[in-house]
């Protein structure tokens, strides 16, 4: 059977029609698609070989059954209202892109997970490779706006009353504001579900200020905030059930946090429900296009996940999501970038967008083991688990990529991943898994002054490394073709170090602050009723921090330049202008001496040798580097040429990379 997509023509335009196909398949728990809208792609734009692109919009509405043991591990989903059934229901929206002829697809199923609702953009290289690209929600708490993916979630109820329980929240921000939504954090903001809160009254409630994490706690005065929103009347504003606002404003140098009875928790863990169903029911049915000639048959499956979507992944593998019901592999491939913890959407009253970063949100359920791909003890907790345990035991785990910038050694502890977890030892990685490192980036590369460092952050490009990774990834899916092996700082190569002075050997850069800190997550306790090993459960907040347990966190180590060493070196770290670094310190005013965020430092080299002498930079100047712009230039082409060769650059990207490091160049001769 396929999925018809059916088109109505005037005058050579396409006009959308909303479609309503019904899926009677007892395995695939999307019951039905809801099409509401068909366009070309981009105008009809034609995409290399692979021609041009539909692309399709809609609702699909799902089931799924609570006692089905693959699904019973989603929390609270026995208190979720059932339909006619007993089947509990959810509704995501999705956007599909599928080359206009069959014949010019490849096959492959490219799932490209929305980060906190946002699509973004298809990557013109993959649909000239005849890629069919999805986007679909899967994060219930996203409100709709601005064009982002939601998802509807049902409430859980005890036998249809309210549930209601204690939720810690945390606010920081960039600049003063009086009010905030009540149970987002720094990275959710203002476009995420808050939970409301039981009572407005305040007064046996407790909110408090601190500059860094374990300073003590100052409570502020009950009088000087409210559950309200004062964002268009004064102080004490609007009652409100899903805002706080405070007399004098939210102020950018302190962590706030608040322990309040919150009500009515979200089933957000049918997210994970909703990726494998969604996916699984494409690959078993052909996309009918236009007639039954032109089907694209589903070949393979990839998903793709940035940041907090590849924190999903790894959630949705530990959880056993990657099997379907009728228990096959749901994705072949996995691309995983810039993500190295789990995700906190399958615990009640769940918050996905939660950071635990050093500074922010730092005892937030999320950095807990198991750390590792494959099943191993971990030391400091006494646990022994890994994110494909389940997957191996079904013989459903894919291929997979996971690439890193510097900042997730600094903030989201990645040497975890393949160390002790006392930081005693490397230990191996799975096969089936290569992890990648790109040195001298940040988390999601910027060019701007960084208001909470007064740093220009770190635009060093990870775009076209990327590219040629998922290119790998794809080839090793579809044909067997094995990608470049891991290349990442270890302790056996010497790139893995301590993060304070000695280990890390910082040049001493002046007006460069450096105290070595990292992200050293504590051993959590949350309580009961709540499991670390799989993330899921009821939270005791506060939760207790087992003091004599703390983990070792390693960075890779630098050259003289205080450039990275152990990963895949760009063009921009062979050839450098600057130092290019993953982490950044707080200024005054803003918790100072914290790590700021995910931002990292841009610091460039000084022109010339006496400019550099005279501020008593260490490193070396462009002109002492590179005698002439012609030697830059062919040092440029050398590194591309370089790159091509070891599998980390496509060639069709070296030309427009040589032009951006030529522009980049400071200094004409």
């Amino acid at each position: 059977m396929g999925i018809a997509f059916i088109y109505l023509t005037r005058k050579g335009y396409l006009l959308s029609l909303l479609l309503i196909f019904w899926c009677t398949s007892s395995f695939a728990k999307i019951k039905r698609i809801e099409v509401t809208s068909t366009a070309p792609y981009k105008n009809g734009k034609a995409f290399g070989n692979a021609g041009s692109y539909q692309q399709i919009k809609g609702y699909a509405y799902g089931e799924v059954d609570p006692t089905n043991p693959l699904n019973s591990r989603i929390q609270d989903i026995a208190l979720a209202p059932g339909n006619s059934k007993g089947m509990v229901e959810y509704v995501s929206e999705f956007i599909l892109l599928c080359p206009v002829e069959k014949i010019k697809s490849n096959g492959l199923l490219f799932l490209s997970l929305p980060n906190r609702g946002n699509s973004f953009g298809a990557d013109e290289a993959l649909l000239k490779r005849g890629y069919v690209v999805l986007w679909c929600a899967w994060q219930g708490d996203v409100l709709p706006g601005e064009g982002r993916l939601t998802m509807k979630v049902p409430v859980a109820t005890a036998n249809g009353k309210e549930i209601s329980d204690w939720l810690r929240t945390e606010y920081s921000v960039v600049k003063p504001v009086k009010t905030l939504n009540l149970s987002s954090g720094v990275f959710t903001g203002l476009a995420h579900h808050s939970y409301e809160t039981v009572s407005l009254d305040n007064k046996k409630l407790i909110l408090t200020k601190r500059i860094h994490e374990e300073d003590p706690r100052i409570p502020l005065d009950n009088n000087d905030w409210a559950f309200s929103d004062c964002t268009s009347v004064p102080f004490p504003g609007t009652p409100s059930t899903t805002n706080i606002s405070i007399k004098t404003s939210f102020d950018p140098n302190y962590i706030y946090e608040l322990v309040y009875q919150a009500k009515n928790p979200l089933v957000l863990g049918l997210g994970f429900a909703a990726i494998r169903d969604m996916t699984s029911f494409l690959r078993k049915h052909e996309i009918n296009l236009d007639s039954s000639s032109n089907r694209i048959p589903v070949k393979a499956t990839i998903i793709q996940g940035v940041s907090q979507c590849s924190n999903f992944i790894r959630t949705f593998l530990d959880l056993g999501f990657n099997q379907d019901e009728e228990g096959k592999k749901v994705f072949d491939g996995v691309d995983a970038h810039i993500g190295t913890r789990r995700i906190s959407l399958n615990v009640r009253f769940g918050r996905p967008g939660g950071g635990g970063m050093q500074h922010e949100e730092h005892l937030f359920p999320v950095n807990l083991p198991p750390f590792t791909w494959d099943d191993r003890l971990d030391v400091i907790s006494g646990t022994t688990g890994g994110i494909l345990a389940r997957c191996a035991q079904t013989n459903t785990c894919p291929l997979i990529i996971q690439t890193l910038s510097s900042t997730e050694y600094w903030q989201s502890r990645a040497s975890l991943t393949n160390t002790e977890s006392d930081g005693t030892k490397d230990l191996p990685i799975p096969e089936n898994v290569r992890i990648y490192l790109v040195n001298g980036t940040e988390h999601s590369p910027m060019d701007f002054i960084d208001p909470i460092t007064g740093f220009n952050t770190n635009n060093n490009p990870v775009a076209p490394t990327l590219r040629a990774l998922l290119v790998a990834l794809e080839r090793w899916v579809l044909k067997g073709t094995r990608p470049p092996e891991s290349t990442y700082p270890t302790l056996a190569n010497g790139a893995l170090v301590q993060a304070d002075k000695a280990g890390f050997q910082w040049p001493a850069i002046p007006g460069i602050p450096f105290k070595g800190l990292v992200n050293n997550p504590p051993l959590l306790d949350f309580g009961r009723n709540f499991s670390a090993r799989d993330l899921s459960g009821e939270l005791k907040e506060p939760p207790k921090v087992v003091k004599d347990k703390r983990y070792v966190v390693l960075v890779p180590k630098v050259d003289a330049d205080g450039n990275e060493e152990g990963g895949i070196q760009n063009i921009a770290i062979r050839v450098p202008l600057g130092t290019y670094t993953g982490w950044s310190l707080r200024k005054k005013g803003y918790g100072e001496g914290d790590l700021a965020s995910l931002n990292g430092m841009f610091i460039p080299f000084k022109l010339t040798r006496s400019e550099r002498i005279a501020a008593g930079d260490p490193r070396l100047s462009l002109e002492e580097r590179y005698a002439s712009n012609a030697q830059y230039i062919a040092a440029v082409k050398k590194a591309g040429e370089d790159l091509v060769k070891a599998g980390f650059l496509l060639q069709e990207d070296v030309t427009p990379e040589i032009e951006n490091a030529i522009r980049n160049y400071p200094v004409k001769k």
